[in-house]
């Protein structure tokens, strides 16, 4: 479904609403680790991946044997859902092991593959191009959004596919900020916001509101992912049998509402 509820955002809109999710300095002092650092885990694909209409949609315009960048690529799962006819990924991130896990996943594959290691898109200038250009997840980590888009698409032979939920991924933790520290959170902006944004820049951008067919497969076992919670929530892993009775952690897991925003170039 192609919708669009006809709210404009500007990019000062969006900066400020994801300047509202830093955490308050007094709790991130108590904070026993980095909150934002992402698990390996998380990202390292363990099962089949479900398709999605990501995935269509970018595996519509991949040629035979063709090329996909992968920006944010995690432990590869955007690529490997192309794969075939995708015969050569390229992975960007900035975490070391997870292009580690991205370039196994790769040789399990039996495709070529390059890694590159860096935040986008401070390495676009060492980039190759690619027929397909992929970014799952990681646009509500991008405050200058506009200049992120246009170095995805300067780097499309094709089409530039997005995907992200609808809303900011982490609001189902709110509760648990409530909580824990007695914490209002925000839960702007959103995935029309970025729309609106991209078509702003001058892209025939489309987008596709669906459900998650099933629980992202990952390397986490329910522990794991109580642990990583209470590193969310800057508490230390003694509280972790805490945050486990508070919300069950299969919520995280459970169906989300996503959006693929994609345009051709």
């Amino acid at each position: 479904m192609d919708t669009d509820p006809g709210r404009f955002a500007d990019e000062t809109h969006w900066r400020d609403s994801l300047a509202a999710w830093a955490i308050p300095e007094q709790i991130m002092n108590q904070a026993p680790t980095n909150p934002w650092i992402h698990p390996v885990a998380q990202f390292t694909v363990v099962a089949p991946v479900a398709d999605s209409p990501s995935h269509a949609t970018a595996r519509a315009a991949l040629p035979e044997a063709g090329s996909v960048l992968d920006v944010g690529c995690g432990g590869g799962r955007g690529a490997l859902a192309l794969t075939p006819p995708a015969g050569h990924w390229i992975g960007v991130d900035h975490q070391q092991d997870m292009l580690d896990t991205f370039a196994a996943a790769a040789q399990s594959q039996g495709v070529t593959h390059e890694e590159i290691l860096g935040d986008w898109p401070d390495v676009a200038d060492r980039t190759p191009i690619a027929d397909v250009v992929v970014c799952h997840h990681v646009v509500y980590n991008v405050a200058e959004l506009s200049e992120f888009i246009a170095a995805l698409t300067t780097h499309a032979r094709h089409r530039v596919v997005l995907e992200l939920p609808l809303h900011h991924p982490l609001t189902w933790m709110n509760p648990l900020w409530k909580q824990f520290w007695d914490l209002d959170r925000p839960t702007e902006p959103s995935a029309h916001d970025a729309l609106s944004i991209i078509r702003g820049g001058g892209h025939d951008a489309h987008i596709i509101e669906f459900t998650e067919e099933s629980s992202r497969s990952s390397a986490m076992d329910t522990r794991a992912a109580a642990e990583a919670t209470c590193q969310r929530l800057c508490l230390p892993l003694d509280r972790v049998d805490d945050v486990a009775a508070a919300a069950s952690i299969a919520d995280q897991a459970s169906p989300r509402r996503l959006a693929t925003i994609w345009w051709d170039v």
